[in-house]
């Protein structure tokens, strides 16, 4: 009987937290290049001795969609939207995480920066000098005019990374990052549009399907939870008797 309440219970905490991974996916739908969070059903053996017929349900919600969100164009400079796979790289505390959000800005020194984090380059966060118009390339490398002259003059290139969907996870910031550790390298095939952003990838009406199947599953395990307790109930009756 503990077997079955094990399981039941198991999956009852599995649906709500399940619940919570697409209610924030909701909630971010409208934020500029953001990642839908996948979450998956795995079944856990309960260790020790005399358990091996027990199992739990468990939630797996380290993995990010990689489909791409809509792009919709700004005609802005310093806007700058993946076109494909890949990241742009940031610098994250002593090292780099990644993000598809690209909406760049330039703080009092120059420096290109997105949601509050440095914008790196091939040489670390790229500072542009004074000029008077910013042009992005396809390979994402920067160019400035400087102040009266009629030239462009390539300054830096943004690092875009091309990993694997399966290789990276979200850290604590929401910033993708390697399951592995470390730094990923540059990949010369990724290609950016300037003028454009990139929306979220989260898609309503699958997040909101998602939510009501769970309900369905939350409201199951309930019925045989009920079940389960009258069944413990019976028995314990028999044994009275």
């Amino acid at each position: 009987m503990d077997a079955l309440i094990y399981t039941i219970m198991s999956g009852a905490e599995r649906a709500q937290r399940a619940q919570q991974v697409h209610a924030n996916n909701l909630a971010n739908i409208d934020t500029g290049g953001f990642r839908a969070n996948l979450e998956l059903a795995t079944a856990q053996p309960v260790e020790g001795y005399g358990y091996d017929a027990r199992h739990l349900s468990g939630l797996q919600a380290d993995a990010v969609s990689g489909r791409q969100g809509a792009l919709r164009q700004t005609g802005r400079e310093l806007d700058v939207a993946i076109s494909g796979d890949g990241y742009f790289a940031v610098q994250w505390r002593d090292g780099e995480a990644y993000t598809r959000a690209g909406a760049f800005t330039l703080d009092e020194e120059g420096t290109l920066t997105v949601n509050g984090h440095k914008v790196l380059g091939d040489g670390g966060p790229i500072q542009l000098p004074p000029h008077s118009r910013v042009e992005v390339g396809s390979d994402g490398t920067l160019s400035i005019q400087p102040p009266g002259q009629a030239d462009m003059q390539p300054v830096d290139k943004l690092k875009l990374v091309r990993p694997e969907a399966g290789e990276v996870t979200k850290n604590e910031a929401g910033l993708i990052v390697p399951r592995a550790g470390g730094d990923l390298p540059a990949d010369e095939t990724v290609l950016v549009r300037s003028g454009f952003l990139e929306g979220s990838n989260v898609s309503a009406i699958e997040e909101m399907v998602a939510t009501m199947s769970l309900n369905r599953d939350f409201e199951l395990q309930m019925k045989l939870y009920r079940a389960a307790d009258s069944m413990a109930e019976a028995g314990n009756r028999l044994i009275r008797e």
